[in-house]
């Protein structure tokens, strides 16, 4: 995935935080959680930001106040797409980030929205314990991160004219897939594909510039979309628009930490996935609700669709992914073998 790509829920942050920063920090018992996500509470606004609340309190809790950690939302600590690299370097502790983010600087990441290889929430939670997120946690381990939270979030598509449900129905539009491998899904399936910003989205749909977008459910709630939108096909259901949102940490800052300290950490991090598939799933149909309250059209896949679009995906993104490496090349065949 490009960098321009992931530039799209990069926050107004402050400077990157120095080298040193996370092991000292992780030292004194007191941990940084970076995020990109608007900011709330433990109870209330996006659900990331909460989980990440969450998961300190937990661990306070856990370690009878031994370990704590703030939350920084909104990219406020440090940029975006500054954060897996500072991880890999213990430079920060911990980060819920988007995983094909990071596909720019370690390619096996791409895997994380790859178009209909996840079509389910359920799908996506097998990952965890089967051989493609054996591998997957091995690869980032072997690249400095810990996978703690396995976090899966299903996305759909937003568009102004005609619906985008079947893959007939993108012949000829502008579309915004979010990513090169959904891009390359689309540009097969008749689209033109659109690269911007998820904060232009609003704009270039009104303009007619653009006539269709895929995002995460949440963002279309954010983005106000619906405003415009005439028709949003829903992930409340199946979707072949799942992106990958661990909570990451650094593996040198974790590896510095007592056993006991690091027991705590992925016990609380297990903790936090049923809340977030609920969070989700909710958010789902929030989108879907929110829409056809403002008027438009909502549609929900079934598997006859989702085959449709994984045998436009196997022959474009999942096979270009997979002849970029051995490790890809592994990854995918592992990963296959839960579609």
């Amino acid at each position: 995935m490009a960098l321009t790509r992931r530039e799209w829920m990069v926050g107004t942050g402050a400077a990157t935080l120095t080298p040193w920063a996370g092991t000292a920090l992780a030292q004194e018992g007191t941990l940084k959680i970076s995020h990109q996500f608007p900011g709330g509470t433990a109870t209330e606004g996006d659900f990331r930001d909460r989980l990440c609340r969450r998961f300190a309190a937990d661990i306070e809790k856990r370690s009878n106040g031994a370990l704590k950690a703030a939350v920084y939302p909104g990219s406020s600590l440090m940029k975006t797409n500054s954060q897996f690299s500072a991880m890999r370097k213990g430079a920060l502790d911990l980060s819920l980030y988007p995983l094909p983010y990071a596909g720019g600087e370690v390619a096996e990441c791409n895997i994380g929205l790859m178009p209909a290889l996840v079509p389910s929430y359920d799908v996506g939670a097998m990952w965890k314990t089967s051989e493609v997120g054996k591998l997957l946690a091995k690869t980032l381990d072997e690249k400095g991160i810990v996978l703690v939270s396995w976090i899966w979030q299903a996305g759909g598509v937003a568009s102004r004219g005609r619906a985008l449900v079947q893959p007939e129905d993108a012949k000829g539009l502008k579309v915004r897939g979010g990513s090169r491998e959904m891009d390359m899904m689309l540009k097969q399936a008749g689209a033109s594909v659109i690269s911007l910003p998820s904060n232009e989205i609003y704009v270039a749909m009104q303009t007619g510039a653009m006539d269709a977008a895929m995002t995460s459910s949440t963002s279309f709630i954010s983005f106000k979309l619906e405003e415009i939108a005439k028709n949003l096909t829903s992930g409340r259901n199946k979707a072949y628009w799942f992106m990958f949102e661990p909570l990451m940490m650094s593996k040198g800052v974790f590896a510095k930490l007592p056993k006991a300290h690091q027991d705590i950490i992925m016990a609380a991090g297990a903790e936090q996935e049923k809340f977030a598939t609920e969070a989700a799933k909710a958010d789902d149909k929030i989108a879907a609700d929110v829409y056809a309250k403002a008027g438009a059209k909502v549609f929900d896949l079934d598997d006859a669709t989702v085959r449709k679009w994984q045998a436009i995906a196997r022959e474009t993104a999942w096979k270009d992914y997979a002849e970029h490496s051995e490790t890809n090349a592994a990854l995918m065949k592992a990963a296959l073998k839960l579609v």
